[in-house]
């Protein structure tokens, strides 16, 4: 694949960044593409290394060497429904996935992999500049209904994908606009939402008929769907929030991530934010959990003009570097500093917080400790924090399971989420499937785009008794 000298005669390149002080002004994707001329020696560099690891690294099973080798031969439409044969939407993936497939790639075993992200979303982005994105509507109709609840990556993946089996299909949203956490809970500064827009808009060209303000569960009955479709399909995310269970959660100015995370793109998108406005402006502010939301938290901050940002993790700080004998081809545990900590950003690890204090109300400050490696609290290492804005940034722990899942019924699992298997995704009511976030628990984008498509054709083949969509 690609140039049998390529990873000899070309390194690696990825895209570069507008500086720092200049985009924390704004909220706009800051990224600088590369040309087609270097994305073609990137390309090159793909090996013909006999067993493509990046395959297995890969969720949704993209033939990453086919299409880095078409890209190197200047065949980019090719590539283009190469990459669209395993993924519905690489625009996405080639945002916001951490890229588990470059982990996997075998130059990475000289730290210097494909560039895979980088290539992907170079095809998809040209494809649609080009034209060659259409609306796919082969298939004749088939007369059966489905109703798929939840628009995240995982329901617009079902939703397409039974849409182009001939179903007519109504993706239901409880918000204003479909996309879900791509929408809501992902920065536009990371992905602008007008990526979302024209996937949507061929999606609607292809069938899809989009019902937003319909919370099922509460404003729509879920019984409706079970009498008015003859699937339904539960691709709702993981949004029940783990809490922080110490004195003083109660403040003001404690708040969890995602509500602020979400205030701030609706603010971005011209709809009203619901409630009370959480803001980091000339504020103090401790984001509680290292992952990618806490690093979203981090670079939002950054963008209102907070005072200071600081970001601390229970868990120890990675190694700056893995070991391969050790991981590869596995995605390995090591120190990732995202954009958003490059904007300004402390970070501590192995600390744990005690207790929130504040005056009058309102948070001030946390008390928190360091602690070993079972997360036990090391004496004589408590400290403070100054605080006007605590975010928790601590994950999910299940589907909300007010509302809907109990009008259904649906079994659930030990974790709290719906139960089905990844064969036949079907849950205790033979009628009603689920997948992506809402099976799974908290998980990628790449994940949920994956199990949307595979949710899609069990019900293609519950429905119709055989199916040729792909899983």
């Amino acid at each position: 694949m690609g140039k049998a000298t390529g990873f000899k005669e070309f390194a690696r390149v990825t895209p570069g960044h507008e500086p720092a002080e200049a985009r924390v002004k704004h909220y706009r994707e800051f990224t600088q593409p590369l040309s087609n001329d270097e994305l073609k020696r990137q390309g090159a560099r793909c090996m013909d290394c006999g067993v493509p690891f990046c395959h297995q690294g890969c969720p949704v099973n993209n033939m990453i060497p086919d299409w880095n080798d078409l890209v190197y031969r200047d065949r980019w439409e090719e590539a283009l429904a190469a990459l669209h044969s395993t993924n519905n939407f690489p625009e996405f993936t080639g945002r916001v996935c951490p890229a588990p497939c470059e982990a996997s790639c075998t130059l990475n075993l000289d730290d210097a992999p494909v560039a895979i992200k980088t290539i992907e979303q170079a095809v998809v982005d040209r494809g649609f500049a080009e034209g060659w994105v259409v609306p796919d509507t082969s298939k004749p109709r088939t007369g059966k209904t489905v109703a798929v609840v939840g628009s995240g990556p995982a329901g617009m993946a079902a939703a397409q994908q039974l849409a182009r089996a001939g179903h007519a299909v109504v993706l239901f949203e409880k918000n204003a606009t479909i996309g879900g956490l791509l929408r809501y809970g992902i920065p536009d500064f990371k992905l602008d939402k007008a990526i979302i827009d024209r996937r949507a808009a061929q999606m609607r060209a292809e069938g899809v008929e989009f019902r937003t303000n319909a919370h099922v569960g509460v404003t729509v009955p879920a019984g409706e769907l079970l009498d008015g479709f003859d699937a339904v399909v539960l691709s709702g995310g993981s949004e029940k929030p783990r809490d922080l269970a110490v004195p003083g959660r109660d403040l003001a100015g404690v708040h969890f991530a995602m509500d602020f995370l979400t205030q701030q793109n609706r603010r971005i998108a011209g709809e009203p934010v619901g409630s009370a406005d959480i803001l980091a402006t000339g504020k103090r502010v401790v984001v509680i959990g290292g992952g990618d939301t806490g690093a979203d938290c981090v670079g939002t901050s950054n963008r209102q003009g907070a005072a200071s940002v600081t970001q601390i993790e229970i868990l120890p700080k990675p190694p700056a570097k893995e070991d391969k004998s050790v991981t590869w081809p596995l995605w390995p545990n090591r120190l990732r500093t995202s954009s958003s900590h490059d904007e300004g950003c402390q970070r501590r690890w192995s600390v744990s917080t005690v207790a929130a204090h504040g005056e009058n109300g309102t948070v001030t400050g946390l008390d928190c400790v360091e602690v070993d490696g079972k997360f036990q609290p090391i004496a004589g290492t408590g400290f403070k924090l100054e605080a006007d804005l605590v975010l928790l940034a601590m994950g999910f722990v299940h589907p909300v399971h007010e509302g809907m899942l109990e009008q259904l019924g649906v079994e659930r699992d030990g974790r709290g989420n719906v139960k089905a298997d990844t064969e036949r995704y079907q849950t205790s009511n033979p009628k009603v499937f689920a997948c992506g976030d809402m099976r799974r628990g908290q998980s990628l984008v790449v994940w949920a785009i994956r199990e949307g498509r595979q949710a899609a054709r069990a019900v293609d083949e519950f429905l119709m008794g055989a199916s040729e969509l792909p899983r």
